[in-house]
């Protein structure tokens, strides 16, 4: 359906014609000129100069109305599909420590490191999450958010691929990365909130514990899915130094009411991907939307046209 931003701008139309009507006309500057009577027929005659008398008269009003049509700004309602919508909040939280350099995983029968495989399993999960808000904590020795939570979720997933070992530190700190999760989720108030935590270590530093972290999460709400990372565990190889804490991780997610997955090989880490879409299903889709499409540049590119063609033909009649 058609209908202007600003109708009462067509109030405006007759502005120049009143002004015709009601303003004094201008003195000429000089006296007339006086021509012998042969030269003034000539002058005056001929369908050409009568048609371009016209044009003079002419262009300035289709000038006018342009502009004004234009400053009305014509517009057309169009439907347009809504955006999806999940009413739920995501945070990745990430372990960037030391560790995630080991190049034990496998990808496309290369050998990479852990943190390639994360990154290329975790950025194709974001894409995959239209309608999710999402967000992004990497954490080491200390914590923070590479990408708050938005619905751009190509921005969240550019954040994963850029990611870097050794800007947060090296050792790990498991409860720092889950509790600065928690604390933007904490003033969230979408229907779901959800962390994914992934890390390939034990807490070795932060002052926080991870089974406090762990109760917090249950008594905020918020549901923590946890992946133990690495070919080696603590409940199997204790002795081993890059040795994953698969017991604490277990305990956050249950105590939160989450899962925990554990990943040993990228296909194990591509098919947590898929447990966990199960897990937080895929965002439904809003009746679709209508958007006002603004037609204005028309008008007023006539408009345009419409000066430059007073301005040339001023010039050829001068």
């Amino acid at each position: 359906m058609w209908s202007f931003a600003f109708p009462y701008a067509f109030l405006l139309v007759p502005l120049p014609f009143l002004a015709l009507l009601l303003l004094p006309p201008r003195r000429a500057a000089t006296g007339a000129l006086i021509v012998p009577a042969a030269i003034a027929e000539r002058l005056t005659a001929g369908s050409a100069n009568r048609v371009k008398a016209r044009a003079r008269r002419l262009l300035p009003a289709m000038l006018w109305l342009a502009l004004v049509v234009a400053l009305a700004g014509p517009q057309r309602i169009e439907p347009v599909a809504a955006l999806p919508t999940s009413g739920r909040d995501i945070v990745l939280s990430i372990d960037l420590s030391g560790s995630m350099e080991k190049e034990d995983f496998a990808l496309d029968g290369a050998p990479v490191s852990r943190l390639d495989a994360v990154k290329r399993v975790a950025s194709s999960f974001v894409r995959s999450r239209a309608g999710d808000r999402v967000g992004l904590v990497i954490f080491a020795e200390t914590a923070y958010f590479a990408a708050p939570l938005t619905f751009d979720v190509e921005s969240v997933a550019r954040a994963i691929e850029e990611a870097v070992i050794g800007i947060s530190g090296r050792s790990t700190a498991i409860a720092d990365g889950l509790g600065l999760a928690m604390k933007r989720l904490e003033r969230s108030d979408a229907a779901s909130r959800v962390v994914i935590l992934l890390s390939d270590g034990a807490n070795n530093a932060g002052t926080v514990q991870p089974d406090d972290a762990g109760a917090l999460a249950r008594r905020l709400g918020i549901r923590v899915h946890t992946i133990a990372l690495g070919p080696e565990d603590l409940e199997t190889a204790p002795q081993s130094r890059d040795a994953v804490d698969t017991a604490t991780l277990r305990s956050i997610a249950s105590e939160s009411g989450g899962e925990t997955f554990r990943v040993r090989t990228s296909a194990d880490l591509e098919a947590v991907t898929d447990a966990i879409d199960a897990l937080e299903t895929s965002a439904f889709d809003r009746p679709a939307a209508q958007i006002h499409r603004a037609y204005w540049v028309y008008p007023g590119s006539l408009a345009l046209l419409l000066s430059l063609g007073l301005v040339l033909g001023g010039r050829r009649l001068a």
